[in-house]
């Protein structure tokens, strides 16, 4: 039995494999011989991690829109927990491997026309995903390859530094106000951390989607790249994060947020409890059901 509070990890993850590598980048010097790399790969998420640099490249793998569902979350939370624990590995570039978005967030059906027992289970898994996200020790760089709102844009928000596509057509933002939905307080606090507390107040009362080089000016993203080589620039900062000594690195990020995620540890089940109670009303389920049936007309 898992300790109260803590996602129970039903689907364990394979051993690491020898993965086939690619064939060398233009980066790579002729001649030298291919770094190993170890990779394993479940239902929605590809992991590769490069032993010589000791990076992981993470990336969604659930189409359409890579939602955040219950099995998503629980592979991404077990995907974290392994690289965590892998002395090999000291960061992890975060994208998706779905063309023109990285996340569209929760998955709605995950909240709608569910017992409250499942809303229970769904939320505790967003929490875990978020508290191992937001504390991890390796270094994490979104490279944000398409629009994001909501869970999505948390998932950005909770790694150390964020680099999107140079198109307009791509936004981010959290958005839960459109869906007549309140943003918890570690969204918030996430975000106000971010972008300060004015632009965060704003943002979420008004359930804002930000353009790439608004989200850009509104330091919600820290870089704008093309797309064709947003990969790249991600390796090359994550390469300057690594440069720093590990410890000093790490205690500075933990120092920076450790007041965050002990409110919501402190907090956790009460959080549950309130978004249970939230998530049954029957006007949010009735909202919920009427931006199900938008979405199922923009479709058709």
């Amino acid at each position: 039995l898992c300790p109260p509070g803590v996602l129970p990890l039903w689907c364990r993850p394979p051993a690491w494999d020898r993965a086939t590598r690619p064939p060398p980048s233009p980066l790579q010097p002729p001649g030298l011989p291919l770094a190993p790399c170890r990779s394993f790969s479940n239902n929605k998420i590809q992991v590769e991690l490069d032993e010589s640099s000791g990076v992981a490249m993470m990336k969604f793998k659930s189409p359409p829109v890579n939602s955040l569902s219950l099995e998503f979350l629980t592979e991404f939370s077990i995907g974290l927990e392994k690289l965590e624990n892998d002395r090999a590995c000291r960061g992890v570039i975060i994208t998706s491997a779905v063309p023109k978005i990285f996340s569209s967030g929760l998955d709605i059906t995950e909240m709608c026309g569910k017992n409250t027992e499942h809303y229970a289970e769904f939320w505790r898994a967003v929490q875990e995903m978020w508290l191992r996200l937001y504390s991890s020790n390796m270094v994490t760089v979104a490279a944000v390859n398409g629009s994001s709102p909501a869970g999505g844009c948390l998932v950005a928000l909770s790694c150390d530094y964020r680099i999107m596509a140079e198109n307009p057509k791509f936004s981010i933002g959290l958005n839960e106000a459109q869906l007549g939905i309140v943003a918890p307080f570690w969204f918030k606090d996430t975000f106000v951390n971010v972008v300060g507390h004015r632009i965060a107040e704003r943002s979420l009362q008004l359930g804002s989607l930000y353009p790439a080089p608004e989200a850009h000016r509104l330091g919600l993203v820290d870089e704008l790249v093309p797309e064709e080589k947003l990969l790249e620039k991600a390796a090359a900062v994550m390469a300057q994060w690594l440069a720093l000594p590990d410890h000093a690195r790490q205690l500075t990020k933990s120092m920076m947020r450790k007041a965050v995620l002990d409110r919501l540890v402190a907090h956790r089940e009460e959080d549950i409890k309130n978004f249970t109670t939230f998530i049954s009303k029957e006007s949010i389920q009735k909202s919920l059901r009427m931006y199900m049936e938008m979405l199922k007309k923009r479709k058709s």
